[in-house]
């Protein structure tokens, strides 16, 4: 237990070590942040049973807010260590954080959407798997867009290009090797091929995954581009979202090398948590490191330029992988110039244009598809310049108004 005065700071924005979080008995808090990218869904001010500080305890990661107690308060201290203690004796809050975790995903992968121009109703959702299965099409990754045809024409029986997509599917099958074209098959041990989908955006989800074998990569469709969201690996849960809210997949997920897969669907997976409830730490910590990358990639979008994108970009992985950024210090990247264009949602040409500019720092280079970096401080300084650029330009917009 710990009690703040009115006024005081609980928790400062990019500051390190965030290795406890809170839950509020009594009081209030706000949140707030240096940069507004999004309003938060049921606003700033939090109030007993809510809790803060989550995301970046259990990430590991630095603080993605600054929380200011309102009134004195009065709170529950959960440290990184303790937190499978506190499943142990109280699960149901646990699984709030979960729950609260999956909506808050859903709300910034929805704000993400709409800073990209995409719609996000249900019509076109459902319409959107056939946009999904056109991109691969186009692509020539027959695997994938057969899967998503699939899908189109079993959720959208009354669809508008209901015959398009039976044709495209004949076309097309002849190469492909889409496998478990029916997500709720009972079958809990799946191999997947490389190249092959689990599931695409936008279908109705039923089951979550657990990686026992190989990589998934999880990919959105914008804007006519695939953004490359996060590669997965052994141990890593996927899928979870759709699982806990019943609603469609916000995003895609690929074999990214030949992987195998436990499916668990919602009746296992209520069993699990009772039996095991690891499996409930082990999801907070997920989903904590997704929301953390996705409030990154929403800072990434109000950058106007293409390059500081990339670099910005970089410096997000550098983070994520927990690389500690010092003066000379070398690095290679496990991703090559186009899964970067994809991570910042770049057109093709764009993006090109960008990577050709990033390259002309001596200091990088692309090989064996791989970006390689021979000092990373450098990476850190041309960030932190765009951001003040971007900064000081929004600052003249708003005066000029």
């Amino acid at each position: 237990m710990v009690s703040f005065k009115q006024g005081a700071y609980i928790i400062v924005e990019g500051k390190q070590n965030a290795n406890q979080f809170f839950i509020i008995r009594s009081g209030k808090v706000r949140l707030s942040k240096e940069v507004e990218i999004v309003a938060e869904e049921g606003g700033n001010v939090l109030t007993p049973g809510d809790f803060f500080g989550v995301v970046s305890t259990m990430s590991s990661h630095s603080h993605i807010e600054t929380a200011q107690a309102v009134t004195d308060v009065n709170l529950i201290s959960v440290s990184r260590d303790n937190y499978g203690l506190l499943i142990e004796k109280n699960t149901p809050v646990a699984m709030k954080i979960i729950e609260s975790f999956s909506r808050r995903m859903r709300y910034l992968d929805e704000a993400l959407t709409r800073l990209t121009q995409q719609s996000v109703d249900g019509q076109a959702g459902q319409d959107h798997l056939f946009e999904v299965a056109e991109y691969y099409v186009k692509q020539n990754q027959y695997n994938q867009a057969y899967f998503a045809y699939h899908q189109y024409l079993r959720f959208n029986p009354q669809g508008p290009k209901i015959d398009q997509a039976k044709e495209r599917m004949a076309k097309i099958k002849p190469y492909q090797k889409a496998v478990y074209l029916n997500e709720d098959e009972q079958e809990f041990n799946r191999l997947y091929p490389k190249d092959t989908m689990i599931f695409t955006e936008n279908m109705p989800g039923q089951q979550l995954y657990i990686i026992q074998k190989g990589q998934v990569k999880i990919t959105k469709i914008m804007n006519d581009n695939e953004v490359l969201l996060a590669v997965l690996k052994p141990g890593d849960i996927f899928g979870e979202m759709s699982l806990l809210e019943h609603k469609p997949r916000s995003a895609s997920a690929i074999a990214h090398e030949e992987s195998v897969l436990l499916a668990v669907n919602r009746e296992n997976f209520t069993t699990m948590v009772k039996s095991q409830p690891q499996i409930i730490s082990k999801i907070t910590t997920l989903m904590s490191e997704r929301i953390w990358f996705i409030y990154k990639q929403l800072a990434n979008t109000l950058l106007d330029n293409p390059v500081g994108k990339l670099y910005d970009a970089l410096l997000i992985q550098l983070e994520k992988n927990r690389v500690e950024v010092r003066a000379g210090e070398a690095y290679s990247f496990d991703f090559g110039t186009k899964e970067l264009i994809h991570m910042v949602g770049l057109n093709q040409l764009e993006g090109n244009k960008a990577v050709a500019e990033l390259l002309k720092n001596k200091r990088f280079k692309a090989m064996d598809n791989k970006i390689y970096c021979a000092d990373i401080d450098e990476i850190k300084k041309q960030a932190e310049y765009y951001r003040k650029m971007q900064r000081i330009a929004r600052k003249r917009e708003k005066s000029g108004r």
